[in-house]
């Protein structure tokens, strides 16, 4: 089963949320992951079921990027702020490595996200 996490820091969650709604028929056969409090957002906010991992301060991040190595996870959308992060949220730089390092697709933007997310589900249905 295609396995994606889903992380957002704390401006991009609203974000998430749109993306996740609109995407929601896309993700409902996949088995997703998210950090805590996003996680948790998505499903109050969705029929979705995420597997919640610790919230980012407390590695959530690096749970999800533990499952990159293991060859567990098919592809990552983290959207990020880059201009106005906050100390306590998940860092990229880590998991955008193991992710170039194992070649798993990681979205940090809406748009990357919609072609990822397109690309899953293109190749599910083939």
């Amino acid at each position: 089963m295609t396995r994606v996490a889903l992380i957002a820091h704390d401006d991009e969650k609203p974000e998430m949320i749109d993306l996740v709604r609109e995407y929601e028929d896309v993700l409902s056969p996949f088995d997703l992951v998210g950090t805590g409090t996003t996680g948790k957002r998505i499903m109050e906010e969705t029929a979705l079921d995420i597997e919640r991992k610790q919230s980012g301060p407390l590695g959530g991040d690096t749970q999800i990027g533990a499952e990159v190595a293991d060859d567990r996870m098919d592809a990552i959308v983290f959207l990020r702020d880059p201009l106005t992060a906050q100390p306590h949220e998940p860092d990229i730089s880590a998991l955008l490595r193991i992710c170039d390092v194992h070649d798993v697709p990681m979205a940090t933007t809406r748009t990357s996200a919609e072609y990822v997310l397109d690309g899953l589900a293109a190749d599910g249905s083939e």
